[in-house]
């Protein structure tokens, strides 16, 4: 499967010293195997290595190199389900804690970044999620009302309060203080270097060819070198689904684009996060070098939609979206445009943990649009669960799990 076209940005435009890892060539012996050199398997990795747990990191090409690449790095708490849907599907208690564990997993994110040696671009942001049209304003009302009630604390703005802000005008927004913005290039690399100093091994250039599992722990084989562990952890992203679909998940396209770097940006309120109740929604944000960075426009993926015709077609119309809500900051221009997959489930909660026809073995599928928070509430959960202290929380984002009906 092909997973992203066109120009990603972060290989280009950043000077982050990269570690070069040879393929596995012998024998190794681990606690656990990492499959993936994504930042899913970067946060992973440096969890793991960090509590102590003797870790392996296979990555069949280059680190961050699949979908990692075409990742645009915001960090949010709310999720593209509202919480008002997530405790009408799961129940209060389970609603509200999963949106509980994303706002630490972006506070774990901040902690992180701070202690790795390298300035990952990590800022936090604010973010305005505004109603698309006038119909959608019951919406913001119920969301905010909700998220309130339950101690996640954000403003209620009216048209007014926006338009007092923004160069543009809405009917009404939640104004949220508790996200952040990184580099996700920076980050990745960030964290495997920390995590080699920690005792981490990776290895480059190393796909899997066959894994045996036993009562012992399991084999994986790539092409000229093996290694025995006790654990898989597989943080394929979008790829698993190639192997190992899941009922619950749904593949889309998705688009974005990054400008030229903008002269004057002191229009765009506090650099905030920018996106819409509207779904397929648009999303927007500035960067450390004033560019913004702004996607969307998903639809259901078929084989024939990577292609440059389409990045381009789609690109254009996300810098007129663009242009629309700031049309003071006149002529600007992309630097790059590119498309990847993007896979949800289809209960708006990612798929974490084991499954029953691969032993031994725990699966990371953060789909979603807060894809990097899921891999750290992932990352999290599963260094306790390779000790034999299981979290009951990865009860909630079973493999198996029964697609819910409303």
């Amino acid at each position: 499967m092909k997973l992203i076209e066109g120009d990603t940005p972060w290989d280009h435009l950043n000077t982050v010293e990269k570690s070069h890892y040879s393929p596995l060539e012998h024998k190794e012996l681990c606690d656990v195997v990492v499959i993936g050199g994504g930042i899913t398997g970067a946060i992973t990795s440096y969890v793991l290595s960090e509590q102590g747990t003797d870790t392996i990191l296979l990555e069949q090409g280059e680190l961050g190199r699949g979908s990692s690449s075409a990742n645009t790095g915001l960090l949010q708490f709310m999720n593209d389900e509202p919480l008002a849907q997530l405790i009408q599907t799961f129940g209060e208690q389970k609603g509200v804690s999963f949106y509980a564990l994303c706002k630490k997993a972006v506070d774990r994110l901040a902690d992180i970044a701070g202690s790795l040696p390298v300035d990952t671009e990590f800022r936090r942001r604010s973010s305005l999620y505004y109603a698309s049209t006038e119909k959608d304003v019951h919406k913001i009302r119920n969301e905010y009302d909700t998220l309130n009630r339950y101690g996640f604390h954000v403003e209620y703005w009216d048209q007014q309060r926006i338009q007092a802000s923004f160069p543009f005008s809405k009917p009404a927004a939640l104004y949220c203080r508790h996200d952040a913005e990184v580099n996700p290039y920076k980050m990745l690399h960030g964290l495997i270097n920390k995590a080699t100093s920690q005792g981490l091994r990776v290895f480059e250039h190393s796909p899997v060819e066959k894994v045996d599992y036993s009562e012992k722990g399991v084999v994986i084989k790539t092409k000229s070198g093996i290694v025995n562990a006790s654990t898989i952890i597989w943080a394929t992203g979008y790829g698993t689904q190639e192997w190992k679909p899941d009922r619950l998940v749904s593949l889309d396209s998705t688009y974005a684009i990054m400008t030229e770097p903008v002269h004057d940006l002191s229009t765009w309120y506090e650099g905030a996060l920018i996106w819409e109740t509207n779904r397929p929604y648009l999303y927007m944000r500035t960067t450390p070098d004033h560019r913004i960075i702004a996607g969307g426009l998903d639809e259901p993926l078929t084989a024939a939609d990577l292609t440059h015709q389409n990045i381009t077609r789609k690109g254009h119309q996300l810098l007129q979206n663009v242009q629309a809500l700031f049309p003071t900051l006149g002529q600007i221009s992309i630097s790059h445009a590119w498309a990847g997959v993007f896979a949800t489930s289809k209960d708006g909660i990612p798929l974490i943990g084991r499954h029953p026809d691969y032993p031994l073995s725990y699966f990371i599928e953060g789909y979603g649009g807060n894809g990097t928070v899921y891999s750290m509430i992932a990352a999290d959960l599963l260094a306790k669960a390779v000790t034999g202290k299981v979290p009951k929380e990865l009860d909630w984002f079973s493999l198996d799990r029964l697609p819910f009906h409303p």
